[in-house]
Parts: structure tokens; sequence; C-alpha cells
């Protein structure tokens, strides 16, 4: 046989070429973008819009009451150095009607009792005008030392009275506000008897700080 007569090889066929990846993520996609609920979306959406709306609020009225604090703290205490000069003031006057004798006071002749007179209504008047700008006289006497309101000097022997009770004023302490503007000096107690212990629970029983 003739080689023109030879039928030619048949050749294999050609597979078909596979699909893109790209191809198939965006086919991906878009099947999973129709999945999604509109709806369910926007509620997403109303919530985190809500969400920092309530944020938004917190934080400006967390600033409004932190202005009104300062503006508060700023009236109550920009006389602070004035008002502790003038205790300066007081504590002289003080002095120099503590420096006259009794006994000098009641034989005083009428010019050295007006003197007198005048420089005790110019104490009184000082200190009531501190107090209406809120400078408040501490009286301490009596009480339990408190080191945020008084200074301790020195201690005085006293069986009759708890330990650290304040039974002697050296020098007036004030307060403006909430704040110390000067502390009490004060002599303490030592010597008597300690403040009783807080109550104990007995076993299964339970005490009532409420009280």
């Amino acid at each position: 046989m003739s080689d023109e007569n030879k039928k030619p090889e048949e050749q294999p066929a050609e597979a078909a070429p596979e699909a893109a990846p790209e191809a198939e993520a965006a086919q991906a996609d878009a099947s999973q973008e129709s999945a999604v609920d509109p709806i369910e979306v926007l509620k997403a959406e109303n919530s985190e819009l809500k969400d920092r709306a309530l944020r938004t609020m917190a934080e400006m009225e967390n600033l409004r009451r932190r202005t009104e604090k300062e503006i508060k703290d700023a009236r109550a205490y920009a006389i602070s150095g004035f008002a502790r000069d003038m205790l300066t003031v007081s504590d002289n006057l003080r002095r120099a009607l503590d420096a006259l004798p009794e006994d000098d006071r009641k034989n005083a002749d009428a010019g050295i009792a007006s003197l007198i007179e005048g420089v005790e209504m110019i104490e009184r008047d000082l200190l009531n005008q501190l107090e209406k700008n809120g400078v408040k006289k501490l009286e301490p006497e009596g009480q339990k030392f408190d080191p945020n309101f008084h200074q301790a000097m020195f201690e005085v022997p006293n069986t009759e009275v708890p330990n650290n009770t304040v039974v002697q004023v050296m020098q007036a302490g004030y307060v403006i506000g909430e704040r110390v503007l000067r502390p009490a000096m004060v002599g303490v107690s030592k010597g008597g008897p300690k403040e009783a212990a807080p109550p104990q629970a007995e076993p299964g029983e339970t005490v009532d700080k409420s009280a």
C-alpha cells in the first residue's frame, strides 16, 4: 500500500480548558451576595449607628458634668489664697484681745473699753464675711483626732477621755467648701481608755453594719 493511501494517525481529543480560579471566586461571591438579606444588613447598620449615638451622648454628658464641677470648684475655691491671708489678720486680732488681762478689761476706762469692743466687732465681722464666702471654722475640741483636719502639736495625759481626743486648740482651723483651708493645731489626750472594739459576730451569726 502506498504512502498516499495511509490514513493519518488519529490525534487524541484536546481536553476542555478548566475554569480559571478567578472566575470561580467571582461566581462564589455573587452567590453569597445574592444570599444576604438586605433587611439584615440594614438592621446591622442601624444597630451600629445607634451604638455610636449612645456613646457620643454619654461622652457629652460626662463632659458637661466635668465642666460644671470645674466651674463650681473655681467659684468655691478661687478666694482660697485671699481667705488664708485674712485668717492671719483674724489671728492677730485675737492675739491682741487675748493679751489683755481680764482684770484690765473689767477696770478699763470708757475709751479703752470702746477700743476693745471695736476690735472684737472687727474680728466678728471679718469671720462673718469669710463664712459668707464658704469659709467655716472648725470646732474640734472634744472630737476624735482627725489628721485630715487637725495637726497634733502635743499630747496631754488624761485618763478621763479616750486616747487621741482633742482636748485643747492652740490655733483655730478652717475649711473652705470641702477642702481644708488651714488645719487646727491641737493637743490630744493620752493615757485614757481605748475605743470600744466593734462587736464580733458569734459563729453562725452576722453583725448588722447598716446602723
